[in-house]
C-alpha cells in the first residue's frame, strides 16, 4: 500500500469514540460562542468599548482608536454580537462548520491580541484566571485547529445534508470539501 493510500485511509476511517469526541468538542465550543453572543445580545447594554479602550497587546492604539468613534464601536459591537451567535450555531449543528471554524478562529485570536497574558498588566479587569502565554482564548483557537483537521459536520451535522441540494458548488467554495454523489 503506497502512503498516498495510507493517508487516505487515515483520513476518512474515524473510530466511534473519535467521532462522538470530536463531535462533542465541536458542540460545546458552539455553545460557548453561541451563549456568550446570546448573553451580549438579550443584555442589551453590552459593549466592547472599555474592553478596546483599555486593551495591551499589539494592536492597541488601532482598539483604542476604533474605541473612541461611536459609529465604529456600534458596527464592532453588532459585528462580535453576530458573529458569536452564527459560529456558535453552526459549530452546534454542523452545519458550514469550516467557514465557522475559521471565522472563530480569527475572532478569538483578535480577543487573545487584545489582552495577550505575556505579563501582570493582561491579568488586570478581563482576565478571567492568572495566566501566562497560554489562556482559554488560545485554548479555545487550538481546539477549532484541531476541529478544522475532522469536518465533523459531515458526519454528525447539516453539512451532511447538503450533498442533495443544488447549491454544490457554493458549498463546495465556501466550506473547501468537495461533497461527494451518494
Amino acid at each position: 500500500m503506497n502512503n498516498t493510500l495510507l493517508v487516505k485511509k487515515m483520513d476518512t476511517k474515524y473510530s466511534s469514540m473519535q467521532i462522538i469526541t470530536l463531535t462533542a468538542l465541536r458542540v460545546v465550543i458552539g455553545w460557548h460562542f453561541l451563549y456568550e453572543g446570546m448573553f451580549k445580545y438579550i443584555g442589551g447594554v453590552w459593549s466592547s468599548r472599555s474592553f478596546l479602550l483599555n486593551s495591551t497587546g499589539p494592536l492597541a492604539s488601532l482598539f483604542k482608536m476604533w474605541a473612541q468613534s461611536d459609529k465604529a464601536i456600534h458596527y464592532i459591537d453588532m459585528l462580535n454580537i453576530w458573529g458569536l451567535i452564527l459560529i456558535g450555531l453552526c459549530l452546534f449543528l454542523g452545519f458550514f462548520e469550516r467557514p465557522a471554524k475559521l471565522l472563530g478562529i480569527t475572532l478569538l485570536s483578535l480577543y487573545y491580541f487584545t489582552y495577550p497574558p505575556l505579563s501582570s498588566a493582561a491579568a488586570g479587569l478581563y482576565a478571567d484566571g492568572n495566566y501566562w502565554i497560554v489562556d482559554r482564548n488560545l485554548i479555545e483557537i487550538a481546539s477549532l485547529l484541531v476541529l478544522a483537521s475532522f469536518p465533523t459536520g459531515y458526519r454528525t451535522g447539516l453539512d451532511r445534508f447538503m450533498a442533495n441540494y443544488p447549491v454544490r458548488s457554493f458549498f463546495n467554495k465556501i466550506t473547501g470539501k468537495p461533497l461527494k454523489n451518494k
